[in-house]
């Protein structure tokens, strides 16, 4: 009885994971095109931007959920493109 619920408690984990890399992900790429979007309208208005951040622990984690989006962004592109074949 006890195996039968170790072997229940992985997979529900796993799914959890997998919910959680995704939720983060999309959240990401989502708030990525907000900022774009957000610049470009600057840049219309203005003619130019220019953001300076002088926090290092903002600057980092910035500079961290970056590359998680790049990362995210080629998983979620080689998986589509696996699809297509």
């Amino acid at each position: 009885m006890i195996f039968a619920m170790k072997m229940n408690a992985a997979p529900r984990t796993d799914r959890r994971m997998q919910v959680l890399f995704h939720t983060l992900g999309l959240s990401c790429l989502g708030g990525a095109i907000f900022l774009q979007l957000l610049v470009f309208m600057d840049i219309l208005t203005h003619g130019y931007f220019m953001a300076v951040e002088k926090n290092p622990a903002v600057l980092g984690f910035e500079v961290v959920l970056t590359m998680f989006s790049l990362v995210y962004f080629i998983f979620i592109y080689q998986r589509f493109i696996r699809s297509i074949r």
